[in-house]
């Protein structure tokens, strides 16, 4: 598994080092925001989800090819959770347009339109003594058709979602509401780097070989656009 998981970050470094951006998800925007924790007494098991507040987070919503607009790709959207874990400790959450239901929320979808399904992890969290996937599903107020991407949406009202954790077999259970009110510029070069794995919780980090995996690939990313 080292060999395969260093065989991921060297080449993730080349494709970044090549797109002087991210090897995935090289285009995006910025979008800042407040993040609400509902908080249900002993609900999670996990102090962070069952405590009741509020952060400041940014977000980056992109395309996961990088294709021309108005092709379908995987989206991906990048929440950072300022301060969850006090002063100056983000969490980072990072979700791909997927299906919902068992196996499809593992699957990455392709999707020319921001807002018309949901967002997963697609790989599991340990949520205190569990393992489950989160997912991030918009909210919309009808009548209302979604526009292709998240800035147009922003343009017109505030934009909000719906977070969401299941194990298997669970239904999904809201922990948190996201919204969105203002997008950002937000260079390729000079993008914020996520890590989900460095900025994580007690009681809430990514679990598995795989998500090991995915952990090689974006530092090999990070230090392909010196970003690491």
């Amino acid at each position: 598994m080292a060999g395969v998981r260093e065989t991921a970050r060297r080449a993730a470094e080349s494709v970044a080092r090549w797109r002087d951006a991210p090897a995935v998800h090289p285009t995006g925007v910025l979008c800042s925001g407040t993040l609400h924790v509902a908080g249900r007494d002993a609900a999670w098991g996990v102090p962070w989800l069952d405590r009741h507040a509020s952060y400041p987070a940014i977000v980056r919503w992109s395309h996961a090819l990088g294709t021309p607009r108005r092709l379908p790709d995987a989206l991906g959207l990048a929440v950072r959770v300022e301060h969850a874990g006090g002063p100056g400790r983000p969490l980072d959450l990072l979700f791909t347009s997927s299906g919902t239901g068992r196996l499809g929320r593992h699957v990455p979808l392709l999707r020319p339109d921001a807002l018309t399904g949901a967002y997963s992890t697609l790989l599991t969290y340990r949520t205190g003594e569990c393992e489950r996937v989160l997912a991030a599903f918009p909210v919309l107020d009808p009548p209302h058709t979604p526009r292709p991407t998240l800035w147009q949406e922003l343009a017109c009202r505030p934009v909000r979602f719906r977070l969401c954790a299941a194990a298997s077999g669970e239904p999904w259970r809201p922990f948190a509401s996201l919204t969105l009110e203002a997008v950002h510029p937000a260079p390729a070069e000079t993008t914020v780097s996520y890590d989900p794995v460095a900025h994580s919780l007690p009681g809430l980090r990514p679990a598995g070989r795989l998500n090991r995996l995915r952990d090689a690939a974006y530092a090999g990313s990070r230090r392909g656009r010196g970003a690491a």
